[in-house]
């Protein structure tokens, strides 16, 4: 959470004192010749948010066409000395996130998604970003919320990508090295994998939601596993939204649950392991099946982009509910949620809803 008793002053006092005392500020863009650019061009840090012993600086909220942002400065325990310039982003997943790196040209302009992983669809292999490889740790999400919704005007901004985050080609999916190293030395370790890297859970037949089962312990426990509620608004969930965090049984995972007046959805799901990289990120991923995480609107619509269109869907076959009122290019997943057993639960037991 914020430090409660640090004015935005106190907090770029402190960051500066980092600074006069040898710390280094190491942007992976086109700051990185003249680091301190970042300062002098107004991005000095106003708030303050601790976790397992690293420091999270974070700037004013600014917005970048969709997308929600803050530029962090992440400080990692036992590296004081090092300074890690990073891009904290919201778009219409709800969920804050660190960009790995960005693409801009004529033709693309986008920003990185993470890790990557190969998906065999029709006996073809595709390499996807596996987005939620970029989820800030569940436990300051409330915060970057908050600071976020308390911002009286939100600047645009198209300059800080750039500045900050290392360029890619326009095909380039993959993020860079100092992305994926620290992750793949953690996993390495087989001791340090959830469930032995395999899933925590699965549908035991395929497109059928009542199918879901999880390996014992790893359920949501919402008894006495919630360790945080908080509410938010959106536009595109038709008003307030309540949060709520929830541990697993046996405490080795946490879910992240959103409640709002028509949908329920798990939007991010992580391991409780404490190890951060300089992206803010968790190096322990959480296996799960795509059709656990759907969020409350997903992709579905025809690209006439393509020639014959394709009709392009993330929903599981027949399941698709109306189109979303803000963006027509996804459909509400409530067809498939409702029916599935974790989502029915936490209705019934946390929200005292049948």
């Amino acid at each position: 959470m914020p430090a409660a008793d640090r004015s935005p002053q106190r907090v770029a006092r402190e960051f500066r004192a980092r600074l006069d005392a040898g710390a280094r500020i190491l942007p992976s863009g086109s700051a990185r010749t003249r680091p301190r650019r970042l300062l002098t061009q107004g991005y000095v840090p106003r708030f303050e948010v601790g976790l397992f012993g690293a420091v999270y600086y974070l700037t004013r909220v600014r917005q970048y066409e969709d997308i929600l942002f803050f530029v962090a400065y992440v400080v990692l325990p036992g590296s004081e000395r090092r300074i890690h310039p990073r891009i904290f982003y919201k778009d219409i997943s709800l969920v804050w996130r660190s960009a790995s790196h960005y693409a801009r040209s004529d033709d693309e302009n986008w920003i990185g998604k993470g890790d990557v992983h190969v998906v065999v669809r029709d006996g073809e292999e595709f390499v996807e970003s596996a987005e939620q490889t970029t989820d800030l740790p569940l436990e300051i999400q409330t915060a970057l919320e908050q600071l976020s919704s308390q911002a009286r005007r939100i600047p645009y901004d198209d300059d800080a990508v750039a500045l900050v985050l290392r360029r890619g080609g326009d095909d380039r999916v993959e993020p860079f090295r100092d992305f994926t190293a620290p992750r793949h030395r953690a996993q390495a370790d087989r001791r340090n994998l959830v469930n032995r890297g395999r899933p925590i859970a699965r549908f035991t037949r395929r497109n059928d939601p009542t199918s879901l089962r999880f390996v014992k312990g790893f359920e949501p426990d919402f008894g006495r596993g919630i360790l945080e509620r908080s509410r938010s608004r959106s536009k595109t969930y038709h008003g307030t939204l309540r949060r709520f965090r929830i541990a697993s049984t046996n405490r080795r995972v946490q879910y992240l649950f959103f409640a709002g007046p028509r949908q329920v959805w798990i939007g991010a799901l992580q391991a409780t392991t404490t190890e951060l990289s300089s992206y803010g990120l968790r190096t322990i991923d959480v296996a799960a099946p795509e059709e656990l995480l759907l969020p409350g609107y997903e992709y579905h619509f025809l690209d006439e982009g393509d020639d014959p269109p394709v009709f392009v869907s993330q929903i599981p076959e027949g399941f698709a509910g109306p189109a979303s009122h803000v963006d027509p290019v996804r459909a509400d997943t409530s067809p498939w949620l409702d029916r599935v057993p974790v989502i029915r639960r936490f209705r019934h037991e946390v929200l005292g809803k049948r």
